[in-house]
C-alpha cells in the first residue's frame, strides 16, 4: 500500500492490526446487508489457471469458470486488472463496470487481496499480450480477515515460513513446487515398485518396545491396556515377518519417530521407505537403489544429472562401490587390514584424535574413522559396503570375514541416503546379537529382545535382501532444498512462548 500525501506530509501506512480491523468492519457490513461471505458451499469451476495458459489457443473466446485467491488488484477507474491464484498457478482477470453492472462492480471493488472469489468470463489476450479472463460475473466465496504478509516485508523468515506453512504456500511458488515434486517422487517410486511385483503394506506405528538399540524412541502409554508403548523407530521387523509369512516382495512408505537431535538433515519424525525381497541379497538391493534413483531423475529431469547446492550429481554411470575399510584407507590413510585387535584400533584412534568410549571394539572404531574422515567426502553416489558386525546386528556375515556383514549404505553429497542388508535369517545368531545389544543398553532400558520376531525366524526365513531409503533426503536432493524442514509440510517446531 503506497503512502498518501496530506499537505505534503507522508501519511503512514496502517498497521497490520488496523488493516484487520478494517476487514472485520467490511465483514460486518456484508452481514448487515444480508450477505454471508462464508455461506457458499461450493463453486463449479471448469478450468484451472494453468489450463488457461497451456490451452489458450483452444480456449480463446470461450467461456470459463475459475476460482481462487485474489493476489493483486490494479484500479483503472471503471475497470480493474487482478491476479487470481489457484492450486495450478495464476491468471489475470479483467473486470469492467460495463460488464458487471454498477451494483456488482461496487461490490467487487470492496473485495480485498487474499479474498477467495469465483469468476465466469471469456478467455482473451490483452493488447500487451497477457492471457486473461474478461469477467462477466465475480462472486465472493470467502472473506479474508488478515492481510497477506507481502504487505509486511514478505514471508522470508524461515521460522515463520515453517510455523505458518499455509502462508508460505500462498506466497511462495517455489515452496508449492517442492511439495508437488515430493508427491510426484512418491508416485514414481510406487509405480516402479509395482512394476517389480512389490506389495505395498502398512504396519503398526505403536510398538510394545523399541526394536533398534541405536535409536531413542518416543514413549507413550495405552490407558485401556495399561501398557507402556513406543512410537516406531523403524519398519523392519514387521516387514520381515511378512517375508516369513510368504510375501516375497513387500515395502512400506511410512512415518518414523526418533527422540533425538534436530538439524538440517534430521527431524524427530520423518518418512522412510523400507523394502524386503526374498531370494536376493544386498547386491540386488544396490541394483534396485540405482534403478529407483534413475527412474526419478529420468522422469523429473529428463536425464541422469542434477545440480544440488551448486554441485552436479551424476546418477547415470554405475555407482562406485567401496568397502568401509577401503574408504577409511582412502580418506584417512589408515589400513585396518593391519589392525586386528580392539587395543590396536583404540591406539590408532587416539593417534588421530578420535574419542573412544568404553566398550568400543575394533568395528566401532572403524566406523568412527569412516564418519570423521570419509563421510563428508562422498559427493557422487557411492555404495559403502561390508560394515563391521558391531554396528550391524541384523545383517548376515560376509563369507570372507566373520567380523564384517553384507551391509551397505548409499551416500550422496556427503549424506547417508539409504541402508541395506543381506538380512540375517539364522534365528540363533539373531538371538545372540539381540542379547549383546540388550546388554549394552540394559542400564538405559532402551532395548528389549523381540522374542516374537526370533520365534518367527525359527519357522524359517528365506534368504532376503532389505533396504531402507530416506524419502525426505531424496526430496531434498531433487528439489535443491538445503534443509529437511523445506521438504516437510509441518516440521517439528518449539512452541512460541506467549
Amino acid at each position: 500500500m503506497s503512502e498518501k500525501m496530506n499537505n505534503g506530509t507522508p501519511e503512514p501506512e496502517p498497521t497490520e492490526n488496523e488493516l484487520i480491523a478494517i476487514r472485520r468492519q467490511k465483514l460486518r457490513a456484508l452481514r448487515d446487508g444480508g450477505q454471508d461471505p462464508f455461506g457458499h458451499t461450493g463453486f463449479d469451476f471448469t478450468h484451472g489457471a494453468a489450463d488457461i495458459h497451456d490451452c489458450f489457443e483452444r480456449l480463446e473466446n470461450q467461456t470459463v469458470r475459475i476460482a481462487g485467491r485474489v493476489m493483486s488488484k490494479r484500479d483503472m477507474g471503471k475497470a480493474f486488472f487482478c491476479d487470481l491464484q489457484d492450486s495450478t498457478g495464476r491468471v489475470q482477470l479483467y473486470v469492467k463496470v460495463d460488464d458487471l453492472g454498477e451494483e456488482a462492480f461496487a461490490a467487487f471493488k470492496k473485495i480485498d487481496i487474499s479474498d477467495i472469489a469465483g469468476v465466469e468470463g471469456v478467455v482473451f489476450r490483452t493488447r500487451r499480450g497477457e492471457i486473461s479472463v474478461h469477467c462477466k460475473t465475480v462472486v465472493l466465496l470467502s472473506k479474508s480477515l488478515r492481510p497477506l504478509p507481502e504487505k509486511f516485508h514478505g514471508l522470508k523468515d524461515g521460522d515463520l515460513r515453517y510455523r505458518r506453512r499455509y502462508l508460505d504456500l500462498i506466497m511462495n511458488k517455489d515452496s508449492r513446487r517442492v511439495f508437488v515434486t515430493r508427491s510426484r517422487i512418491l508416485d514414481i517410486i510406487r509405480r516402479e515398485m509395482a512394476a517389480r511385483g512389490y506389495l505395498e503394506v502398512e504396519t503398526p506405528v505403536l510398538h510394545n518396545h523399541s526394536t533398534n538399540a541405536a535409536a531413542r524412541p518416543f514413549r507413550t502409554h495405552h490407558n485401556t491396556l495399561d501398557l507402556d508403548m513406543v512410537l516406531r523407530v523403524e519398519l523392519e521387523l514387521h516387514l520381515k515377518r511378512l517375508i516369513i509369512g510368504g510375501f516375497d516382495r513387500v515395502y512400506e512408505i511410512g512415518r518414523i519417530f526418533r527422540n533425538e537431535g534436530m538439524s538440517v538433515k534430521h527431524n524427530p519424525e520423518f518418512t522412510m521407505m523400507e523394502m524386503y525381497q526374498a531370494y536376493t541379497d544386498y547386491h540386488g538391493m544396490m541394483k534396485l537403489c540405482e534403478e529407483l534413483y534413475r527412474a526419478v531423475a529420468s522422469e523429473l529431469l529428463g536425464g541422469g544429472r542434477l545440480t544440488y547446492q551448486g554441485v552436479e550429481i551424476d546418477f547415470s554411470a554405475p555407482w562406485r562401490r567401496l568397502t568401509m575399510c577401503e574408504a577409511v584407507r582412502e580418506y584417512a590413510g589408515v589400513d585396518f587390514d593391519g589392525i586386528q585387535t580392539d587395543g590396536e584400533a583404540a591406539a590408532a584412534a587416539k593417534e588421530h584424535g578420535l574419542p573412544v568410549e568404553d566398550g568400543h571394539r575394533r568395528g566401532d572404531i572403524i566406523n568412527l574413522f569412516f564418519e570423521h574422515f570419509a563421510e563428508d567426502k562422498l559427493i557422487q553416489p557411492v555404495f559403502i559396503c561390508d560394515y563391521p558386525i558391531e554396528i550391524s546386528p541384523l545383517a548376515k556375515k560376509t563369507k570372507y570375514d566373520a567380523r564384517l556383514t553384507e551391509r551397505f549404505e548409499v551416500f550422496i553429497f556427503g549424506r547417508e541416503m539409504g541402508n541395506a542388508f543381506t538380512e540375517l535369517n539364522d534365528p540363533e545368531d539373531q538371538r545372540e546379537r539381540f542379547t549383546e545389544q540388550a546388554l549394552k543398553t540394559h542400564k538405559e532400558g532402551e532395548f528389549v529382545i523381540d522374542e516374537d520376531f526370533v520365534t518367527a525366524m525359527e519357522y524359517g526365513m528365506p534368504p532376503t535382501g532389505g533396504m531402507g531409503l530416506g524419502i525426505d533426503r531424496m526430496v531434498m536432493l531433487f528439489t535443491d532444498s538445503a534443509s529437511i524442514r523445506d521438504v516437510l509440510l509441518f516440521p517439528t517446531m518449539r512452541p512460541v512462548e506467549s
